[in-house]
């Protein structure tokens, strides 16, 4: 009886005329749309503005990818410099894909560029980031399913991934191997559900629950690549993307504990706000009251010193006989209304 492996993508592009549709390129993008769709809600829960992600997505996503395609390149420089090979290539990202610690760094760098410009704190909107970001890297993995990359040892396991694929070079890859992707992908979509927690459980701020991320991911990496046979360069018997794994998750551990007894920032969204201030610098303007249900409607001044004249005029009336308190009271509303007319009505 043959086993039912998991299949791999028939085509991983399309073509809508001369333009290619590549399932890599869709897989990414949907992993920066579900980044940004968590990232504003919890941007929004913290009270910040929810265009805020937007302008510093902005700024962050093409550093990100730039990023990516720089380390791959160059940790694998053969791939595309050496004699024989096409250096052009080089720019093609949907070929071999982003490296993910070089996405990180770059597109942290445009981050900070886009929390600069609306003066947001980066370590505040880094914490917000994380859940999403590892979010996104769940999705994408599912592109290197459609190119049939990234794939780990043979094997016979029921979920084992089948391969049947030319390489450029001209070589067949046809077998069952592990599939590394899957297992990433599974546990990046785990620690986002650690990271929420954690986020609700302790008090993650000034760049902690990011530092959580870090070692986290790096973590399930480190394992991961162990898995991984495609071409990767080595130092000291380890590929280069365990040593960067093993680094980053110390780096992790190490932060986590420096800042373990570092206070909450009072403000940790900075100048964001849902409600920003008008533009130019102006105050915001006055509520409108007739918007208020709770406006309390009061008198005129001139209606209440009438209304008390009056009273005291009636109590006048009444102590000194019925006679004499009207011919005062008659007087005294004849004068009132003699005060507010002008001098050729009184003439």
């Amino acid at each position: 009886m043959e086993l039912a492996y998991i299949p791999s993508p028939s085509q991983g592009v399309w073509h809508l005329g001369p333009v290619p549709i590549r399932a890599y390129a869709l897989c990414i993008l949907a992993g920066i749309a579900a980044a940004i769709w968590l990232t504003r809600k919890r941007w929004i829960k913290l009270g910040g503005n929810p265009e805020d992600v937007f302008d510093v997505a902005l700024w962050a996503v093409p550093f990100g990818i730039v990023g990516g395609r720089l380390y791959h390149v160059i940790t694998d420089p053969e791939l595309y410099f050496k004699a024989g090979e096409q250096p052009i290539r080089a720019l093609y990202i949907w070929d071999g894909g982003l490296g993910i610690w070089g996405a990180v760094a770059l597109g942290a760098v445009g981050a900070w560029i886009g929390c600069r410009r609306k003066g947001i704190p980066l370590s505040g909107f880094a914490d917000a980031l994380a859940p999403g970001l590892i979010l996104a890297q769940a999705i994408g993995r599912w592109g290197n399913w459609f190119n049939q990359e990234l794939y780990g040892n043979p094997t016979k396991l029921p979920w084992g991934l089948e391969i049947n694929k030319i390489n450029a070079d001209g070589s067949v890859v046809h077998g069952v191997f592990q599939p590394t992707f899957l297992y990433e992908s599974l546990w990046d979509l785990m620690l986002v559900f650690v990271l929420l927690y954690a986020d609700r459980r302790w008090s993650m701020h000034n760049g902690r629950l990011f530092a959580l991320y870090v070692s986290g991911y790096t973590l399930g990496r480190f394992w991961v690549e162990a898995l991984r046979s495609d071409h990767a360069n080595r130092f000291l018997g380890l590929r280069l993307n365990d040593w960067t794994a093993l680094l980053l998750f110390v780096a992790g551990l190490v932060y986590l504990y420096v800042t373990r007894d570092k206070p909450a920032p009072e403000n940790p969204i900075g100048a964001s706000r849902i409600n920003p201030p008008a533009v130019d610098g102006e105050a915001p303007a006055e509520p409108d009251a007739s918007l208020d249900e709770d406006v309390e409607i009061t008198e005129p001044a001139e209606d209440v010193a009438d209304r008390a004249e009056a009273a005291e005029a009636a109590e006048t009336a009444g102590a000194e006989g019925p006679e004499e308190g009207r011919r005062r009271a008659a007087n005294g509303s004849t004068a009132s209304g003699s005060a507010g007319m002008s001098p050729k009505q009184r003439a």
